[in-house]
């Protein structure tokens, strides 16, 4: 068979399109998006795969994100589809995905290296198959704004420093430099996880059930009260209604907060949108009597039933996943590795500017401080229904529409219809 890498980028609907449909046996088509060079260094790599496995093809199939969201999953539940794709609806599409653990090389080295993310893969919680890898992962995190810092004369907080700490610094730094507040974190349930668990939130039941405990409500509890002593800039939470996301990297870019609460994913944007304005620094996720943990994220290549050549696909899966191969889709990519050995080693990140290999860096060592139930409620195929809930309701608390206890005792109501509502 000719060794060949082709790469598409397509714009229209997969539904009728020949390469959407399942390779023929001995080839594989991988359906991959990029946020930037992820599906060219895949490509890459796809080219010394060939040459080490002559008689396999390997034809990457460039497609805008929205075709993943909207038209795999049509594809899929039709009995079509490609080989391998790269997803973030990583439960959603679970029931699609194929077992390639029999065909691996060293499931140990799987386990090993990818054990705390495959379990958001599996189709069910018994299940203990392999059926693909995080390309990357993204976290929740701050951003401190060190130029003001240091205008106020104020010392950043140490690596360890509680969130009581830093609203106590930021706050500081806000009045010494005339900010409205020294802190915002993004309008989210999701941002909003990480500080819960932190302060002892177990979000889950032994029984695998959503609970609001006294950890989470300790936290509702402290965010309110942040906002209502003006610690907390009421502008992003109070500013809209409903459950709708609200971005607090703005405020932050535009200087009216000394420290946001957001994510790695940023990191691109802070370089380009900052430029010389200030200097800015990421942060350890700052910690809670229980943690110091944010919530993890991400896209994944899975394996799929629709493949024709699961041996081949495994063969692939295993070379992309590789030690050497990862670390080199990582540095292209500036990524943060969901890799355990290389997020333990660090990643060197060569064509970073100095303020995105040091965020990178930050991002990447708290990998290890990510808790078993950050990885849990990340993987919880409910997930939402605590987070959409959380912002509403907390937001009727800071605006003063209910009390912070009628707050937290509608969310638990709300929590559980949306489970319900779930499983119908």
């Amino acid at each position: 068979m000719t060794i060949k890498i082709t790469l598409s980028t397509l714009a229209l609907a997969l539904a009728g399109i020949g390469f959407a449909t399942s390779a023929q046996a001995g080839e594989i088509r991988v359906m991959c998006y990029q946020d930037g060079v992820e599906c060219d260094v895949t490509a890459e790599q796809a080219k010394r795969f060939e040459a080490a496995n002559p008689g396999t093809k390997v034809v990457v199939d460039v497609v805008p994100y929205k075709t993943i969201v909207e038209q795999l999953p049509v594809q899929l539940a039709a009995g079509q589809g490609p080989d391998i794709a790269r997803v973030t609806d990583l439960g959603g599409l679970s029931k699609y995905y194929l077992d390639i653990s029999k065909d691996v090389k060293d499931a140990k080295y799987w386990e090993a290296n990818f054990g705390a993310t495959q379990p958001w893969l599996r189709p069910s919680s018994a299940d203990k198959g392999i059926y693909g890898f995080m390309s990357q992962l993204t976290m929740t995190g701050p951003y401190v704004n060190k130029t003001l810092f240091e205008q106020a004369k104020v010392a950043l907080p140490g690596p360890k420093a509680t969130w009581d700490e830093w609203i106590t610094a930021t706050s500081k730094v806000a009045k010494a430099t005339d900010l409205k507040a020294g802190m915002a974190w993004d309008r989210s349930g999701h941002r909003f996880a990480g500080p819960a668990i932190s302060y002892g939130a177990k979000i889950l039941d032994a029984q695998g059930n959503l609970i609001l405990d006294a950890g989470y409500k300790n936290t509702i509890t402290k965010f309110v009260g942040w906002h209502k002593d003006g610690a907390m800039l009421k502008d992003v939470w109070g500013g809209s209604g409903g459950s709708t996301y609200a971005d607090s990297v703005g405020e932050f870019v535009n200087g009216r907060v000394a420290m946001v609460l957001s994510g790695s994913w940023q990191i691109n944007r802070l370089q380009k949108d900052v430029g010389t304005k200030f200097d800015w620094v990421a942060v350890p996720n700052p910690c809670g009597p229980a943690a110091c943990s944010g919530i993890p994220g991400g896209a994944a290549w899975v394996a799929l039933k629709t493949s024709k050549s699961p041996k081949e696909v495994a063969a692939f899966m295993d070379f992309i996943s590789s030690e050497a191969n990862y670390a080199e889709f990582t540095g292209k990519t500036k990524n943060i590795p969901a890799h355990q050995g290389l997020a333990k080693k660090g990643v060197p990140y060569p064509d970073a500017a100095p303020a995105q290999r040091a965020a990178l860096g930050v991002f990447s060592s708290g990998v290890g401080n990510l808790t078993t139930e950050a990885f849990v409620f990340q993987g919880y195929r409910f997930n939402r229904a605590m987070m959409l809930p959380t912002v509403t309701r907390v937001t009727q608390a800071i605006v003063g529409e209910m009390s912070t206890d009628e707050a937290i005792n509608k969310l638990n109501v709300d929590m559980v219809d949306a489970v319900k509502q779930a499983t119908k």
